[in-house]
């Protein structure tokens, strides 16, 4: 018998000690019953549903297991918003109202958290950008230039302001699993060497996450875009579907490579600066390469004539995926480079009266 039951405590003990940790999310949520509500790991652009399970009374149940603590969405079909979460292996509590998914409570995860903190230092951020949201399309129709410009310069700041907000949260919380999230945000407005030092400054067991495994890929890619740097070749298809190599135009005095797509709204906005700089320079030596990351052609061709965009385009139709985005390491758009007769990189993202002076610096009145 006292053989048994070792032999049943050493079994049991193994099994303990091989059993991979898990979270329980244990929710109370009103005005949902018999509803599916769904919990969805993002990547990037694309979403994976990792449980669903029907609420019953206002309560719900999932369980599973994470590799490391990351971001997650609760959804609930046929209700509108969303609710994210840090999900870590731990027991978790969700508690609120269906009509407002976004105000859900959400205890039991110390990186949800550490990320509770951040985004309650983005409100006074938040707040002034939705001040711009408000008053930018009244100037626009207003046709108030100057009106225009002082909330595109507040918009740049408030966008500086942000990227200092990520940095300083991530050099002091270096091991926790919300700065890889801050950092690859950050990283569409940063420059190689910035990120690389972001990068180093994290603990270890953070560092080889995924997210971060690929940033350390972009930095390899960004550093071929650097300024001062060749800028890589690329062929693509143009509004004719004839292809166009970048390295065809490449012998003006500058070219302005621009990334943009007709849904991408920063960008049609940014459009009449560019037409701008075009119409007044374009004798002097300055031409434009315009690289959508449309899908719908058809839009694509609206978009040029509607925008009185009279340079060169090419795009490969397919959204993210193309290959001039993937080599030059493009994560947002409106994106641009600016290259020189040789086609070297002489200045990146310039936007607004940032890439009339720059071209005035060069080209002249």
């Amino acid at each position: 018998m006292k053989k048994l039951i070792g032999a049943a405590i050493i079994c049991w003990m193994i099994f303990s000690c091989t059993q991979k940790p898990g979270f329980i999310i244990n929710g109370k949520i009103a005005n949902a019953d018999d509803k599916l509500i769904v919990l969805v790991k993002m990547d990037g652009r694309n979403s994976t549903t990792i449980d669903s399970t029907i609420i019953r009374n206002g309560n719900f149940t999932m369980k599973g297991s994470v590799d490391f603590p990351d971001l997650f969405r609760l959804e609930i079909i046929g209700v509108d918003g969303k609710c994210e979460l840090f999900l870590e292996n731990s027991n978790i509590t969700v508690t609120g109202v269906a009509d407002s998914l976004q105000d859900l409570v959400i205890t039991g995860s110390r990186s949800e958290d550490e990320y509770k903190a951040y985004l309650q230092l983005l409100v006074p951020i938040g707040e002034r950008m939705e001040v711009i949201y408000q008053e930018y399309p009244i100037a626009q129709q207003a046709g108030d230039e100057t009106k225009i410009q002082e909330l595109f310069d507040q918009y740049l700041e408030i966008e500086t302001e942000t990227i200092e907000i990520g940095k300083k949260f991530i050099a002091d919380h270096p091991a926790s699993f919300v700065s890889p999230g801050i950092l690859g945000h950050l990283a569409n407005n940063l420059e190689a060497i910035e990120i690389e030092e972001l990068i180093n400054t994290l603990d270890e067991k953070v560092a080889v996450i995924p997210s971060i495994l690929k940033l350390k890929e972009k930095v390899i890619i960004l550093k071929k875009t650097n300024i001062g740097q060749p800028a890589p070749d690329f062929e693509l298809n143009n509004v004719n579907g004839n292809p166009v190599k970048l390295s065809d135009k490449i012998g003006t005095k500058l070219l302005l490579l621009d990334f943009w797509a007709a849904w991408c709204n920063p960008c049609r906005e940014e459009n009449p600066n560019v037409v701008a700089v075009y119409q007044k320079y374009k004798d002097k030596g300055f031409d434009v390469f315009g690289v959508s990351l449309d899908q719908d052609k058809e839009s694509w061709l609206q978009a040029i004539e509607a925008d009185k965009l009279t340079w060169t385009h090419v795009s490969q139709l397919e959204g993210w995926t193309c290959d001039a985005v993937e080599k030059y390491a493009v994560s947002s758009i409106p994106a641009n480079f600016l290259l020189d007769e040789n086609g070297i990189i002489i200045a990146k993202n310039l936007r607004g009266e940032d890439l009339e002076n720059k071209v005035k610096e060069i080209l002249g009145e």
